[in-house]
């Protein structure tokens, strides 16, 4: 009896393959020893204090919780549908505009900055506000941009994708203006708590922002993980066809899985818009692309990956100008060259991609 055997690749394949991965490796290590060498100069030729690394450190973690509500949109259309939702970024845009047109209205009333009881419903009113708005536009672009494009090739999806960005982002423009908008915080969350004589600094918004988001992902792990619809979100994701013979609908789940993502990337949005008191037209497209650049740290169509992913982009953007010198402008540069760098050396990610077999 026979016996099957994979055939061998001839001795020149097989020596280029190892080359280039010790190849690799090589680059690597010198990287990482560059890096860790700079931050060593940089820690000997300045003398920060220990309260403004906690400060930056908290930064980071704010950030990455911003992050994080944005990238688990990435991750549920990606683990659904196969594709990356460009537009995404745009949709938190729309809902930093809905809380800050709710924050105006609660201002106008006395509210925003009235009782703590009162201020605290503000800050509720425009995280529902920009949730509900966020998730109208989110269903709206599945209905009208995706869903006739989902038997196409991958690349038709993603130019639409992008061409719904560019739609959403100049029509923000045509309707609010180029003219920031200025978020004013409530009451209940404009000041900070100083712990004692060391100097450390936590502001009550950065605090607000941290926690509300670990919540909200939270929440979002119950839902995917425990109840029925996530338990068809999962079905859908490893194979449709099999799962509408089960008798699940595809299309409630898909627009259940785009409101989902859209909810949380309004939230963002609005925690955004305090986090940085100004909201524009083009407000969501770079924060997009970073939470993009942390799903894809953490590993693409990962639930957990897009969380950790999400946090240890929000520590290097605020950390690494500090650390290796640079001037702050220089974050963005960290932020993307991160993700040339993962994609290079592990494009699966920290944790890795969840694919089912098919897709794989």
């Amino acid at each position: 009896m026979s016996t099957l055997t994979q055939p061998k690749l001839p001795t020149s394949e097989r020596f280029s393959q190892l080359f280039g991965k010790y190849i690799y490796i090589a680059v690597g290590i010198i990287i990482v020893i560059l890096l860790i060498g700079r931050i060593i100069f940089v820690a000997r030729q300045e003398s920060y204090p220990l309260s403004y690394w906690t400060f930056q450190v908290i930064n980071g973690l704010v950030l990455g919780g911003v992050y994080a509500l944005v990238a688990l949109g990435y991750t549920l259309v990606y683990g659904i549908l196969f594709m990356i939702n460009f537009a995404h970024g745009e949709v938190l845009m729309m809902g930093g505009f809905a809380g800050f047109f709710a924050l105006q209205y609660m201002t106008s009333i006395g509210w925003a900055n009235g009782t703590a009881l009162q201020s605290t419903l503000t800050i509720v009113f425009m995280m529902l506000a920009g949730m509900i708005v966020s998730v109208i536009t989110g269903i709206v672009l599945e209905r009208l941009a995706y869903r006739p494009l989902r038997g196409a090739p991958r690349l038709v999806p993603l130019i639409s994708a992008i061409g719904a960005s560019f739609f959403l982002q100049y029509t923000a423009l045509l309707v609010f203006g180029a003219v920031p908008h200025n978020y004013r915080k409530p009451s209940v969350i404009d000041g900070v708590w100083k712990l004692g004589d060391s100097g450390i600094i936590i502001s009550y918004t950065g605090a607000f922002i941290f926690i509300t988001s670990i919540l909200m992902l939270l929440g979002l792990f119950i839902i995917v993980q425990r109840t029925k619809m996530g338990k068809a979100m999962r079905a859908v994701a490893e194979d449709k066809h099999i799962a509408a013979l089960m008798g699940i609908d595809v299309n409630k789940v898909i627009v259940f899985t785009f409101a989902l993502g859209s909810a949380l990337a309004g939230a963002g949005g609005v925690m955004l818009g305090l986090h940085n008191t100004v909201i524009r037209f083009n407000t969501g497209f770079l924060p997009g692309l970073k939470a993009f650049t942390a799903a894809v740290l953490g590993g693409i169509g990962n639930v957990l990956g897009a969380m950790i992913g999400s946090l240890l982009l929000g520590l290097l953007e605020a950390l690494g100008p500090s650390a290796l010198g640079l001037p702050t402008e220089y974050k963005d540069v960290i932020a993307f060259s991160v993700l040339v760098l993962v994609l290079i050396f592990r494009p699966s990610g920290i944790v890795g991609e969840v694919l089912s077999e098919k897709k794989a």
